[in-house]
């Protein structure tokens, strides 16, 4: 009897580079294993979307409609080219008026895209409604999603089999059109039971035409296990990675699913030698870049607070960034009850950040002192309906603090209604700033703020991270915690640790030498400022410090003024937030010693005032 063949889309260039680099990766460095990949057979590709989209703007310096573009020339004109959507809110964290949803589908047909697969986080399917018929408008095929995770022990009401079926039974009665069906655990958590008796009963429901999907993640271990299941269950196609984009945070290796299908009645029908070929020379092409270790792990705590893959490193990155990435555990564990009381969105993207968001605020500022405006807008409604009611007690909180009453309005209804959301004012701020007023550039300014006119104004940094700068930074961490005990002409050899990993380090005076690499490790940010140096006779000179580690967005008071108690002087982003800094007592401000752009450290001044 012949095997019945598994087809299966290659993710490494779109979530492999969001579960392992946080999406932070250059076009000129995958096309190669793109071209290998080809080369190898596989045909279908996940080529963007999701993360991707604004990672290459915040942190790449690069176009997404560029990089579909030679994507599409790298992979050849009948390669499969997918991306992912996020319903309503399209390839952004907040949600999207109706001209942005049907911009994004247009823009990505134009750019070579064959393929969206759309989720909703919420399993609202209202929010897919609108946003699957303009994917099909733009003639572009459309894979519609049920999301999946597994609940806390002790929660029920939503995601089990049950659960998911009503959903799919929803999204066919809507009669949104489909070409195909995904059922998607980006937090790799469900169990295989679970798994094989949602895809049985999908598969029942269904025509025998259309194409089953399953998506899943190895990081709880056992992606491996839920693709057998779906595909004992009648499941066509799964979604499998290369490395080093594959196991840990990632999806499947192609490799490692050969083996598991191996002596069964299903074949990957590949040729094995050449995928071993491709994924030498995707190694190869990511041989400079940093590997988070999580990213490679297993983490057996995950089904207590499900954070997917793609938003685990993403996060890990950002915490990294802020000097943070010690309070890792302390997060990851209060996300538990933030997922417990937050109505059971699926820990997919946007909710899987709200999930991290809301868990970084109550370690960092006390439970439920200070709500992440997602998570808040989540609770009360703003993003469509939860699965199951939030928390009565943690609605209330969140519409206290941020000054909103819920809603049952759908999100297009009230974006449509916002004149702030929309390709109008998009298109307005680019005139504003004299930029190019085209279809892309009016929609990349409407999904990533003031980030994309950043980027449109040339004004991008680079936020990849490299493996020279992760040694860079450990060296400068191990000579910072000695400056206090020796000086900055001193010289040595000394052994550090950098994940598990001994290196011998040289210094002598302010440069650091590591196999064979020099760094400079200076000595220090300079002279402390002396805060009552200029302070006027009945006024005290005070500091407005950094509350926590971030990027400085945007100043918002000219020096001179006289403030009131609790204006905001500046906005922060850190973890995708922005944190209003304002005065802590009445006054006037003297200076900023930040400008927009800065990376500050806990404490940080950032502003004198006169008291």
């Amino acid at each position: 009897m012949a095997k019945k063949k598994i087809r299966f889309m290659c993710t490494a260039f779109r979530d492999g580079f969001q579960s392992v680099y946080g999406a932070r990766v250059k076009t000129d460095d995958f096309l190669p294993a793109v071209e290998a990949a080809k080369e190898a057979g596989i045909n279908w590709f996940e080529a963007g979307g999701g993360a991707r989209f604004q990672a290459l703007y915040f942190y790449s310096n690069e176009d997404a409609f560029d990089m579909m573009d030679r994507f599409r020339a790298t992979a050849g004109p009948d390669a499969d080219l997918q991306t992912l959507a996020r319903g309503v809110n399209v390839v952004g964290l907040e949600s999207q008026s109706s001209d942005v949803i049907k911009a994004h589908a247009d823009l990505f047909a134009k750019h070579g895209i064959t393929t969206i697969r759309n989720f909703d986080a919420l399993n609202d399917v209202n929010n897919l409604i609108y946003s699957g018929q303009c994917i099909a408008n733009a003639g572009l095929k459309h894979q519609v999603v049920v999301s999946m995770m597994e609940l806390p022990p002790g929660c029920s009401g939503a995601h089990d089999a049950a659960f998911y079926e009503k959903t799919l039974r929803q999204i066919l009665d809507a009669d949104i059109p489909y070409d195909s069906v995904c059922f998607k655990d980006a937090s790799g958590t469900s169990t295989p039971s679970k798994v094989f008796e949602t895809v049985k009963l999908a598969r029942k429901m269904l025509p025998a035409d259309v194409m089953l999907n399953f998506h899943t993640h190895e990081t709880a271990g056992i992606g491996g296990l839920c693709y057998k299941a779906a595909i004992d269950a009648g499941a066509d196609a799964i979604d499998l990675s290369m490395a080093p984009a594959s196991g840990g945070t990632c999806q499947t290796d192609i490799i490692t699913m050969w083996h598991i299908l191996r002596g069964t009645d299903y074949t990957l029908d590949i040729d094995i030698d050449k995928i071993i070929v491709a994924e030498d020379v995707f190694r190869d092409c990511m041989k400079d870049y940093f590997l988070p270790p999580e990213a490679t792990q297993v983490d057996a705590m995950i089904p207590f607070s499900p954070m997917p893959g793609g938003a685990l490193t993403a996060n890990t990155q950002m915490l990294r960034d802020n000097g943070l990435m010690d309070r890792y555990p302390e997060i990851i564990r209060a996300m538990s009850e933030v997922v417990r009381k937050g109505g059971f969105g699926t820990s997919v993207t946007p909710v899987s950040q709200f999930y991290f968001q809301q868990a970084f605020n109550n370690v960092m500022f006390g439970p439920w002192e200070k709500f992440a405006d997602g998570y808040g807008k989540m609770v009360l409604g703003y993003f469509g309906k939860t699965p199951v009611a939030p928390d009565a007690e943690i609605v209330k909180r969140a519409s206290e603090q941020l000054g909103l009453e819920p809603t049952t309005k759908s999100p297009i209804e009230l974006n449509d209604a916002d004149p702030s959301k929309g390709l109008a004012p998009a298109r307005k701020r680019l005139e504003e700033e004299g930029l190019p007023v085209t279809d892309e550039n009016v929609f990349i300014v409407a999904t990533c703020k003031d980030k994309g006119i950043t980027y449109l104004k040339g004004d991008a940094r680079i936020g990849i991270r490299y493996k020279k700068d992760v040694e860079a930074e450990q060296i400068a961490k191990l000579t910072g915690s000695t400056s206090s005990t020796s000086s900055s002409s001193g010289s040595g050899t000394v052994n550090v640790s950098v994940n598990g990993l001994s290196y011998a380090v040289t210094v002598d005076g302010d440069t650091a030498t590591l196999n064979g690499k020099s760094f400079s490790i200076g000595s220090g940010d300079g002279a402390p400022v002396d805060t009552n140096a200029s302070a006027p006779a009945g006024g005290a000179n005070e500091p407005i410090v950094a509350p926590m580690p971030g990027l400085i967005v945007r100043l918002l008071v000219t020096p001179g003024t006289v403030v009131q108690e609790g204006q905001t002087l500046l906005t922060m982003e850190a973890m995708k937030m922005e944190i209003e800094v304002k005065a802590h007592k009445p006054g006037t401000l003297v200076s900023f010693g930040v400008t927009p752009g800065d990376q500050v450290q806990q404490g940080h001044a950032l502003a004198q005032m006169i008291i």
